[in-house]
């Protein structure tokens, strides 16, 4: 993470999405609205953006260390050690987390999902009809209607699978985690989509709920290395991590996902997450009354960012 080049902002041509990036963090920024709200919630928002890194850089050592497991309510329990408001934001996520017995969790478990409520934060205002920050698949919007619909595509599931999720159901973050993706999993789960009540929740339960989907012991066809020879700047430190996973058995794929569901449920359970979609070689679980009616499968278009951008990444689908 670096904040050596200077921030970007452009407007797709004809569209009411704009793309800022500033280093690692890349985001792309769908708004609808009156004209005069679009132009003040962008001004306000691009205000803010160039700050962000340059915060988070400045902490990084705290932001990489594991976050206290002490129980809540003990005297003596840590107050929140950061001074950004997404610094804070992110160790206040993982916090709630690490009260699981044994749970190794770092504030960086939660960036990309709290740079985007953050900008969410500076972008909503009066005239918005609806305003999301896609920040690398993480993504956390918010609607003036509650019946607005917004549809997110799950690639592992093929091209016409897709989460349907309203306004109503109180969810304002999609995360994805995985061994696949840009971050570091101990798990082998493909692809782990997290539906919770914002995104910085979002994105440290699905990096927890894929680690969890595991084997529990080392198989041949799972290939780990320490995280630290992987990415020099890993917060892992010298824990394994996951850099491949050849073809399983569908007995010990199911296992593994079980595994991870097991987890998801727990965090459902206790009103951490809303619902989880898990992922691997084929198989799937699912749990949470939002995500369990998501058996539709028609087919949709991809949903990419023209003009130079990737379609690879995955983007809500709004419909009135």
């Amino acid at each position: 993470m670096s904040g050596a080049r200077r921030a970007c902002l452009s407007q797709a041509p004809g569209r009411q999405r704009w793309h800022f990036q500033h280093g690692p963090i890349d985001l792309i920024i769908g708004l609808e609205g009156a004209d005069a709200a679009l132009d003040d919630a962008i001004a306000t928002a691009w205000a803010r953006f160039p700050d962000i890194l340059p915060e988070l850089v400045s902490e990084l050592p705290l932001l990489r260390a594991a976050v206290s497991t002490a129980p809540e309510g003990l005297a003596g329990a840590p107050a929140n050690p950061l001074r950004g408001p997404v610094a804070r934001r992110m160790w206040q996520a993982c916090r709630r987390f690490a009260r699981d017995d044994g749970v190794f969790v770092t504030a960086m478990a939660a960036v990309a999902g709290s740079v985007a409520k953050e900008m969410l934060e500076q972008l909503w205002q009066p005239g918005l009809a609806l305003a999301w920050v896609n920040n690398g698949g993480d993504i956390a919007w918010r609607s003036a209607q509650a019946a607005r619909l917004f549809r997110v595509g799950i690639p592992e599931l093929g091209d016409g699978a897709r989460l349907s999720l309203a306004a109503r159901d109180g969810a304002w973050g999609v995360a994805t985690s995985g061994w696949r993706g840009r971050s570091q999993s101990l798990g082998i789960a493909d692809n782990v989509t997290v539906l919770a009540a914002d995104a910085a929740l979002a994105d440290t339960a699905a990096t927890l709920i894929a680690n969890a989907v595991s084997l529990g012991a080392e198989h041949p066809a799972v290939v780990r290395l320490p995280a630290g020879q992987v990415k020099d700047d890993s917060d892992l430190g010298e824990r394994l991590v996951t850099v491949d996973v050849q073809p399983l058995p569908a007995l010990l794929v199911g296992q593994a996902l079980d595994a991870g569901l097991t987890h998801a449920r727990r965090l459902q359970a206790r009103a951490d997450i809303l619902g989880a979609v898990l992922c691997l070689q084929g198989q799937w679980r699912v749990c949470g009354a939002a995500l369990e009616a998501f058996a539709c499968r028609q087919p949709i278009p991809k949903i990419g960012y023209k003009d130079g951008y990737s379609d690879e990444r995955p983007f809500p689908e709004e419909n009135p």
